[in-house]
């Protein structure tokens, strides 16, 4: 093979004031042989200069809490000398860093990682290792498919930033199991089937990578215009769940809070799905109420997608309007197409305005979708869809 006909791995750089967080995701990410980490610095300061130094560098890892300059401080920074990179925030599971971290998305950033906590070891739990390699996968492929660069190039010069001898991975990081690779952006065509003829009785949301934002923008629209009750599917994690309610009740008139198992679901109310644990709705007498489950994950998710919509497909007879946002993976597409199959209508994000086209594009190109839109324009669709059933 020539090296022209050779992908070249992903460039990322690592920011922790950790040796040791620095050594473990590193170890990580070059156990892919599709990832290749060619900076590991101790600050953000030392980060801008290295983005300023090396131009090829795609995905930033980027912690929160560190001296000299934090990452919120560096964030912007690092967007001002490369609009294109993908910024991953990353910092412990606590209430003050979840909204930190949720700050990071409104200024920029891609997505989030929670940092391993001390109880799961030095390798890393397994879910870690899988979504930090996961996560800088797909947002490296939707960088170089938004850039317009091709995915099959020459492979640059292999360089490494600011690596000290003590620094270097010294051994292999513990396999990570092999997941679904994010959706390759080939020209596969959108094709667009009727609204469905059943009118809406719920609303569903899947979302994912770049999800909050969306969301924010979503609601920032819809408010409180929607009676009928709002279901919400985000990946993430306990106390990050707890803080993205909080902000979408700020801006729906506190309409919005996290799902309690045994809650009765009511009209005009929001239900996000909290970390860690599936969402659904069952029936009870005549009475629909929330679900929590910890059942498997689906599609590597919990919660995940599928198994909301495939539960409100059932309880609502297909009277189901089903949004999917922005979002690497495939979670939502067997839902939606129950969805449609019982009379019910899915709505899309673009390509365009996602941040990865993973969710949206499975069922857009799977043929599952009335409308694939621009997000400032799913708002408007969505009322138009629930009043007067016209997409």
């Amino acid at each position: 093979m020539s090296s022209a006909a050779i992908t070249p791995p992903i460039r990322v750089m690592i920011v922790d004031d950790s040796a040791i967080i620095r050594g473990l995701e590193t170890r990580i990410l070059e156990a892919d042989k599709e990832i290749e980490v060619v900076a590991s610095v101790s600050d953000g300061l030392r980060a801008v200069k290295a983005v300023e130094q090396d131009e090829t560098i795609e995905v930033v890892v980027l912690d929160i809490e560190m001296p000299v300059m934090d990452g919120l401080t560096a964030l912007p920074k690092l967007i001002a000398a490369r609009p294109d990179i993908k910024v991953i925030m990353s910092s412990t599971l606590t209430l003050q860093n979840a909204d930190i971290s949720l700050k990071a998305l409104s200024m920029g950033a891609a997505d989030y990682i929670p940092k391993p906590s001390s109880m799961t070891g030095a390798s890393g739990s397994q879910d870690f290792r899988h979504d930090l390699v996961e996560k800088v996968r797909a947002l490296g492929v939707a960088r170089r498919h938004h850039a317009g660069v091709p995915l099959i190039s020459a492979a640059p010069k292999k360089s490494r930033i600011e690596f000290t001898k003590r620094e270097r991975p010294k051994a292999e990081a513990p396999a990570v199991k092999p997941g679904p690779r994010p959706a390759v952006y080939k020209d596969k065509p959108i094709v667009l089937r009727e609204k469905g003829k059943l009118m809406p009785s719920v609303l569903a949301i899947g979302s994912s990578t770049g999800g909050p934002q969306a969301l924010f923008d979503l609601f920032g629209t819809l408010r409180d215009s929607i009676k009928i009750p709002i279901l919400i599917t985000q990946h993430m994690p306990p106390t990050f769940t707890t803080i993205l309610a909080e902000r979408i009740g700020r801006l729906t008139g506190d309409n919005c809070a996290e799902g309690v198992d045994g809650e009765v679901v009511k009209e005009g109310r929001i239900y996000l799905a909290p970390g860690d644990f599936h969402m659904k709705v069952v029936v009870e007498g005549s009475v629909k109420k929330i679900k929590l489950e910890q059942s498997a994950p689906e599609n590597f998710c919990r919660p995940a997608v599928d198994p909301m919509f495939r539960t409100l497909n059932e309880v609502y007879s297909g009277r189901v309007l089903g949004v999917i946002l922005t979002g690497m993976g495939s979670d939502g597409f067997f839902g939606s197409k129950d969805v449609v199959e019982s009379g019910g209508t899915i709505v899309a994000q673009d390509d365009k305005t996602s941040v990865v086209w993973g969710m949206p594009g499975v069922v857009a190109t799977g043929g599952l979708c009335t409308a694939v839109l621009p997000l400032k324009d799913i708002a408007p669709t969505v009322q138009r869809l629930v009043v007067g059933g016209e997409a």
